[in-house]
């Protein structure tokens, strides 16, 4: 008879992205701790070895035992964190994604690839015994260690030793006298020294701060969402720092996520600045092993405050004691391929599990969070005063008709960048187009630069000069003439940043001009070097996308400049009204935040629009709840749940056909089973053909989230046994942020 191991057959989850389980059998090498779900292990899958995760253990498989093939090998002794492991099964079944691709995706790259899961360590050598010890009498080289040693109490690595002239007999020869002793340390979040948690005092709070404080503070060990709605310059970082101090003093681990990664090293600044404990980042320019050593500090407790992007959600904690989410209302929580979760709303999941307090933090809330908070299910914490006490700039709306303008800008817009120069002040000019012009056209026939592999146009650029898709990355040189009649008057259309910049070179050629966006800051740390550069308080133009409205400090900034406010404001996108202002009201946000007022002026072809005026005149909540009425009465989210069904191929036949029976199907089994959801389209997406492929769109709603998922799940299966959608891209995207 077998014995019971050979019995078992373990169920493993692989990086693939097919939505089931693998069987496979135990080898005969046992894992110190036994089989169990959560032990990584390497197994043959087709050609190839790859690594999995053990969900489950079972006795039984649909196949004959004699076609299951054994694992390769262990890799773990202990599973794999507990909290992590049900974060990515939650997602996976949320989402609608395939398990394995979810917990390979959620796992640093180290781990996948079968490294141990430990951090890296380094040896610390530290003195011992006095400084005129007489066993040195006679071995001088030995004594000017020693006395090297002393001058290090904390310890110093071989490396540096040997850079100071020393040998590791040497080193040897002192420890065998009892004179040096080595220690191992872990390179990231090591133990901190006893005392204080702070390094720097915390500062005063004003009454509104206090008020949210002592709010948060009622509920420290149960779940608590809320959301800190606070004008832009209010504080809210600093409820922040207060509130992960309580938490720190009881032992527990706080999670930061920041919506981008440029806001990650002033925001790792402030907070290692206040804390003398470990705290750590995670983001995309860590390297591999770098960023399993944040991963394992963070597992193991010792890192107790951890800030990070998107990803970060999937960090594991030992002792979670908050979540805090940032800039809630960013768009780029959101990950738009893959597994397309959305970190805000996880954090949300994961903090209800765990029992612990969510803050989530916001100058312009998403209308999801707001109207959980108006309807009473987050408690909702108000910010409304600036330490400057000067009041949040008004938007002053300036018309564009029928005036003539310089690289985009009006003429009353020049006129209050000189006088703020003039005053030895800072301008921000917002226009969220990169390039030098938004397309080439010809003069003489009308003939415009597109994209041969997408529908949009071709970017000017000038540096280096050549014509660019931003939505495919291709790229072309400049033509000398019309292709189409040979004319050589080519002209840019409109306005980019390259083009504001260089016209205001000529314009103000004493002052300096810092050009931010993705094209300046391609090289690693050029955007925290301008960003020290602004900071010195020297009169300068800034003229930036929406990299610089994000979070930034800019106290020197007294006037921003909005070139162009109507690029969002009339398309497709239901959701675009709302982002557009969000948009407008953080990039306000960065006039006037220390000791001189701000002014913002904002270009518009459309001043007379209702909802503009609105925001101008009462400010982003009044026209937020203004948008969450006409929601409702549209059956929008928040007042129904979406998904998204998304369909890409390079045949545009094949496209249509699949997503005309999928529609078809979804309707047919929505009418069987009286699931009370709605099926709409399929359309062609906002843009039909991107990067040679064409994009349609089926869309489903319900009124419940449990009729939208069981809808999604039934037609996720449906795709997944269709022959024809094997033969196209297709995925479901739960939740979706934009319909582009």
């Amino acid at each position: 008879m077998p014995d019971a191991v050979s019995a078992q057959v373990l169920k493993i989850a692989l990086p693939s992205p097919l939505r089931r389980l693998f069987d496979y059998l135990p080898n005969r090498q046992t894992p110190t701790g036994g089989w169990q779900p959560g032990l990584r292990v390497r197994v043959p899958f087709g050609r190839r070895e790859v690594v999995g995760v053990i969900i489950e253990l079972t006795d039984h498989s649909e196949l004959p035992r004699a076609q299951l093939r054994q694992v390769s090998d262990t890799l773990d002794d202990a599973p794999l964190p507990t909290d992590w492991r049900w974060l990515c099964q939650f997602a996976a079944r949320y989402y609608q994604h395939s398990l394995g691709d979810t917990l390979h995706m959620a796992m640093p790259a180290r781990l996948r690839q079968g490294h141990p899961m430990a951090g890296r360590t380094q040896t610390l050598w530290r003195a011992a015994g006095a400084a005129d010890d007489e066993r040195l009498a006679r071995a001088p080289k030995q004594a000017g260690l020693h006395a090297l040693l002393l001058q290090h109490p904390h310890g110093l690595p071989g490396r540096a030793v040997s850079a100071h002239g020393f040998s590791r007999d040497q080193l040897m020869a002192l420890e065998k006298k009892g004179l040096a002793h080595a220690k191992d340390i872990t390179l990231t979040a090591p133990a901190p020294p006893s005392g204080s948690l702070l390094a720097s005092p915390a500062l005063p709070l004003n009454r509104e701060q206090a008020t949210a404080l002592a709010a948060l503070h009622e509920k420290l060990d149960d779940y608590h969402p809320c959301l800190l709605e606070g004008v832009t310059g209010s504080g809210k970082t600093e409820v922040y720092l207060q509130l992960i101090e309580a938490v720190a003093a009881k032992g527990k681990q706080s999670l930061v996520l920041v919506p981008e990664i440029g806001l990650t090293p002033q925001t790792l600044a402030r907070f290692k600045n206040r804390f003398r404990v470990p705290v750590v980042a995670l983001h995309s320019g860590l390297t591999d092993p770098e960023r399993l050593d944040v991963w394992e500090a963070a597992a193991s407790g010792r890192a107790l405050i951890i800030i990070g992007t998107r990803s970060a959600i999937f960090t594991p904690l030992a002792n979670p004691g908050a979540i805090i989410v940032d800039e809630e209302h960013d768009g780029s929580y959101k990950q738009q391929d893959g597994l397309r979760y959305h970190a805000r709303d996880l954090a949300v999941a994961r903090a209800h599990r765990q029992k612990i307090p969510l803050l989530l933090g916001s100058a312009t809330p998403s209308l999801e969070s707001l109207q959980q908070a108006l309807t009473g299910t987050y408690r909702h914490l108000r910010l409304t005063q600036r330490p400057s006490r000067h009041p949040p700039a008004k938007l002053e709306l300036v018309d564009m008709r029928h005036q003539r303008r310089q690289g985009g800008l009006l003429p009353a817009s020049l006129t209050a960048i000189k006088n703020t120069l003039a005053g030895g002040k800072q301008v921000l000019i917002f226009i969220n187009r990169r390039g030098f012009a938004p397309t080439l056209a010809c003069h003489a026939c009308g003939w415009i630069a597109e994209c041969g592999q997408c529908d949009a146009r071709m970017t000017l650029h000038r540096q280096p000069p050549l014509l660019a898709c931003h939505h495919c990355d291709s790229r072309c040189g400049l033509p000398d003439a019309c292709p189409d009649c040979g004319s050589g008057d080519l002209r840019a259309l409109g306005s980019g940043t390259e083009r504001t910049e260089e016209t205001l070179q000529g314009l103000f050629p004493k002052t300096t001009v810092q050009r931010i966006d993705r094209d300046s800051t391609r090289r690693k740390d050029s955007f925290e070097h301008m960003l020290k550069d602004i900071q010195r308080g020297e009169p300068c133009l800034l003229v930036g996308t929406q990299m610089l409205a994000k979070g930034h400090h800019l106290p020197h900034v007294t006037l921003v400049v909005v070139v162009n406010a109507d690029g969002g404001l009339y398309a497709a996108d239901f959701r675009a009204l709302e982002h557009s202002a969000q948009l407008l009201e953080q990039v306000a946000g960065r006039a006037g935040r220390a000791a001189h007022p701000g002014r913002v002026l904002v270009q518009t072809l459309h001043p007379d629009d209702p909802h503009l005026g609105q925001l101008a005149e009462h400010g982003y909540g009044a026209l937020a709840r203004n948008l969450l009425e006409e929601r409702r009465l549209a059956q929008l989210p928040p007042f129904c749940f979406m998904a998204l069904l998304r369909i890409e191929s390079p045949k545009e036949d094949a496209a249509l056909a699949l997503a005309q029976q999928a529609a078809q199907a979804l309707r047919e089994w929505l009418t069987q089973s009286a699931t009370p959801a709605r099926c709409l389209g399929p359309v062609p997406a906002p843009m039909e053909r991107r990067q040679n492929r064409y994009h349609l769109q089926v869309m489903l709603a319900a009124d419940k989230r449990s009729q939208l998922h069981a809808a999604a799940s039934w037609l996720v299966q449906w795709l997944e046994a269709n022959r024809d959608a094997r033969r196209v891209r297709w995925s479901i995207d739960i939740d979706p942020q934009s319909l582009s």
